[in-house]
């Protein structure tokens, strides 16, 4: 025992001398703009021994040394080697500047960010400079195009109106997150980039990462993953000051303030926008403003707060009803032809539109509880209100009067003269609004404790809970005294009279709230050494559903009201995925991930029948299997990746719209409720960047896919408008192209530097092999399926140019960026959308549009 107490003291010796003898080493990095870089790697000099910043730029660094050399890099900016001592370890704020020399991408730990050669995952990152470069006035997800596997169109051409497929997935498989934060609608996974027309202000990092992907929440999508990061408070004290114009009409003006890191810690920036155009589709005109609002406060060496609130609350004419080829090239405005809009009283009126306010919220609290052990948790709120408008009425084939020919606006006086000849009749037309207005809670928290020097726990839960509000309103009686509803679901204060005269703001049509709610815990175990990385992670997600109907039950009973509420539906998902990456030396690497998941069917799925009877409490889950394998070159002047995956999914559930064809008079829109799809997602993915020298940068990228259905669809059911089913359909389509993204992608860009602030970009990019969406309606069989269409209506290949020039320089004192931006240089006429088999109706993408942007700091 005694020896036993000596070989203890001698022990606790040790010990103490070696956490005594160690140095703990401080600081923050930021960009030139002031704002942090999140992942940067911090090393001790001629050692292995180093750490990452945090999401806001932070590092903590222990060493044994009691002075030395760390060196500070971060792909696309130059490194930088600062010294310490035992009488300087808190740097202070280190500023990286920009490096033509090495790739231009961001590697992020922070919010489910990818690390470059570390994470086991397709990954390509945007910056924010290269934003402000390229986007110009195009949609929000338009920047990405050139990504691999990456479709983006604006859809019918209307503000926001954009979208985006991954890997062929739509946006209701492809998870967006903002700040760690997921924002697809709880209970169809849809995201409306509309909603966030003001991010592009205040982004300073966009990554995608394709399949699997990192992301730390519980059950992974299936396409992939867009992390969007938002820039934090500023550390230093100023603001800047944008003002923007373009093609028809567009206008932009806004500032952004921040108060720099003060002596007590906080820090604040303020950002605020407004934007309006008249919209290169006709119809279209759109008015919106954007605000961002960040505190953030360093508590102690330990505990620091977040606060940040942003929203874009806006309006915009839509285009919802695709047309024939030949309508466009008959039309008076050409490509630009919409048959969604009209006049009334000599004033443009939006038949379709759109208006919308989703706000989000979130406090962030970042603990370090110890050196190796640190906890970061998001408590957010999202609040949305608004929906889209249409039309409703007995007679809505006077919608299709117009002002002249069939190509002309809409003569919507028309529609008042006789609404109001009508007198106690009431309308025969009207306008009204599909709303979809919501309330979400959540909480994602994470923990983080390294267990060795090699192998890290990283553990967390995320809870949300959300109530959408879903209803049909009169918007505009269009001179009439009043409507009569003549759906059988009738007016909510007076169920048992489905004829109740609607006023402007009465619901119509239905009235139900969804009720979601979600919990989830994951758990993921790193192993990480100089030259090889791996994880496996495993998830766990309770899924629950319920509906509530205020339109179809008559609540003045008891029967009524227990009907109007069903129960709790619970359903359960689980992931399980693990991945490796190894650097072959240090220029090669390359990767593997492997993953199952079954994820809950979706609210439509349980609810198939838009009533509260046919519940389906036992809905199959969604059943997919990844593979993806990967390699990478890192040169000094040229850097590689290739990627190949295969995606199946099992028991898919999703809604297919299916528009009225303005041709025929009286058609109406449908709804097809679509469960039990297979389909196969496979291909190659290749990218690369080259700088032969200093000032002159090559990117390019070629993307091949094959995906394809793979079995016939029996007894789906299909609604009217209103929602209510009108029978049942099969569809024929095992083996068909997956349809509505190009499954063939180029790009070849290039980036020339004159001077360090003045440089041009031209960027090509090429589209193939895109297949018009399915018309349910065209491949319908209302019995035994008798015949075998072969694949959809194929669109022409087509190409385009942007081009881009940007010039920095002193204004008296104050730091001046103008960047003029040309879209679709060569004025390429194509097809950017599609619907149904034979005679497509289509969209047509833009011309040629322009923007020229002014940013002023100060």
């Amino acid at each position: 025992m005694k020896n036993f107490k000596n070989l203890l003291f001698v022990a606790l010796l040790f010990v103490s001398a070696a956490v005594l003898g160690q140095t703990k080493i401080t600081g923050k990095v930021v960009d030139e703009t002031n704002q942090p870089l999140p992942g940067a790697s911090v090393v001790v000099k001629g050692t292995t021994n180093g750490t990452s910043t945090d999401f806001d730029g932070n590092f903590v660094l222990k060493t044994n040394k009691s002075s030395g050399t760390v060196v500070v890099s971060f792909i696309g900016y130059k490194s930088m080697e600062v010294s310490f001592s035992s009488a300087k370890t808190n740097l202070g704020t280190i500023k990286l500047a920009e490096d033509s020399g090495v790739l231009d991408e961001i590697v992020v730990t922070a919010t489910s960010f990818a690390i470059d050669r570390k994470t086991p995952v397709a990954v390509s990152t945007i910056k924010a400079t290269d934003i402000e470069r390229k986007l110009g006035s195009q949609e929000f997800p338009e920047i990405l195009k050139s990504t691999p596997g990456v479709y983006a169109t604006k859809s019918g051409g209307g503000f926001g109106d954009g979208r985006i497929n991954l890997r062929g997935f739509n946006s209701e498989n492809v998870a967006v997150m903002i700040n760690g934060v997921p924002v697809n609608d709880m209970e169809n996974g849809r995201v409306y980039w509309s909603n966030w027309a003001g991010l592009s202000d205040v982004t300073s990092a966009m990554q995608v990462q394709r399949g699997l992907g990192a992301a730390k929440v519980a059950v992974p999508s299936i396409g992939g993953t867009i992390n969007i990061l938002s820039k934090t408070s500023d550390v230093e004290k100023g603001g800047n000051i944008i003002a923007a114009t373009g093609n028809d009409g567009y206008q932009k003006y806004g500032f952004t303030l921040s108060t720099g890191l003060m002596d007590n810690g906080l820090a604040a920036t303020v950002s605020f926008a407004k934007i309006s155009g008249e919209g290169y589709v006709d119809g279209t005109q759109f008015n919106g403003f954007n605000y961002f609002i960040n505190f953030s406060k360093e508590l102690n060496d330990n505990h620091k707060l977040s606060f940040t609130s942003f929203g874009a609350p806006q309006r915009h004419g839509q285009r919802q009803n695709r047309s024939t080829i030949s309508t466009y090239r008959n039309a008076e405005s050409g490509i630009r032809f919409n048959p969604d809009w009209g006049y009334k009283n000599g004033q443009v009126t939006h038949i379709e539109d759109n208006f919308y306010h989703k706000s989000q919220t979130s406090l962030n609290h970042y603990w370090t509880i110890s050196d190796v052990t640190s906890l970061s948790t998001a408590a957010y709120v999202s609040y949305g209100t608004g929906g889209g408008g249409g039309t409703a009425g007995t007679n809505r084939d006077l919608f299709n009067v117009r002002l002249g020919g069939s190509d002309q606006p809409v003569d919507l006086d028309n529609i008042v003269n006789i609404n109001k000849a009508n007198g106690a009749l009431g309308s025969e037309a009207i306008l009204r609004a599909s709303r979809n207005d919501h309330e979400w809670y959540g909480v994602l928290s994470t923990f983080k404790t390294e267990i060795t020097d090699e192998i890290s726990l990283i553990a967390g839960l995320d809870w949300r809970t959300y109530t959408g509000k879903h209803f049909r309103e009169v918007t505009d009686l269009l001179g009439g005294q009043y409507f009569l509803d003549v759906d059988s679901r009738g007016n909510p204060n007076n169920v048992n009279n489905p004829n109740a005269p609607l006023r402007v703001g009465d619901k119509m049509g239905y009235n139900n709230d969804g009720k979601v709610g979600w919990l989830g815990f994951f758990g993921q175990v790193e192993y990480a050494t100089e030259d090889f990385d791996a994880f496996i992670s495993t998830s766990l997600q309770r899924s629950s559903y319920q509906r509530i109907d205020y339109f179809q039950y008559d609540l003045s009973t008891q029967a009524g009201r227990d009907l109007a509420t069903t129960d709790k539906v619970k359903l359960n998902g689980y992931s399980i995925k693990g991945g490796a990456n190894y650097r072959l030396d240090d220029v090669q690497n390359v990767f593997a991930n492997i993953g199952y998941f079954e994820r809950p069917a979706n609210f439509d799925a349980v609810f198939q029948n838009f009533n509260n009877e046919d519940v389906n409490p036992n809905a199959e889950n969604e059943k997919i299997f990844s593979l993806e394998l990967g390699y990478g070159v890192r040169g000094e002047k040229f850097a590689a990746n290739i990627n190949l995956y295969r995606t199946e999914w099992n028991d898919r559930t999703f809604t297919r719209g299916v528009s009225a064809d303005p041709s025929i008079p009286g058609s109406e829109d449908f709804t097809a409720n679509l469960t039990g799809v297979n389909a196969l997602h496979q291909g190659v993915e290749f990218d690369f960047t080259y700088r032969p020298t200093d000032n002159l940068n090559f990117t390019g990228m070629l993307s091949l896919g094959d995906w394809r259905w793979n079995n016939d669809l029996i007894d789906q059911p299909l609604f009217d408008e209103n929602q209510n089913q009108r029978g049942t359909i099969s569809l024929p389509i095992d083996g068909l192209r997956v349809s509505d993204a190009a499954q063939t992608t180029a790009a070849l860009g290039m980036l020339y530097k004159f001077w360090d602030r003045t440089s041009i970009t031209f960027d090509y990019n090429y589209f193939a092999d895109l297949y018009s969406q399915i018309n349910v309606l065209d491949y319908a069989s209302s019995g035994p399926i008798t015949t075998r269409p072969g694949d959809t209506w194929k669109a022409p290949n087509y190409s385009t140019v942007d081009a881009s020039l940007r010039h920095g320089f002193k204004f008296g004192n104050f730091d001046t960026t103008v960047t003029f931006r040309v879209n679709n240089l060569l004025d390429t006429e194509y097809i950017a959308d599609a619907l149904n088999a034979a005679d497509p109706l289509v969209w047509f993408g833009f011309g040629r549009t322009f923007s020229l942007d002014v940013k002023i700091k100060f």
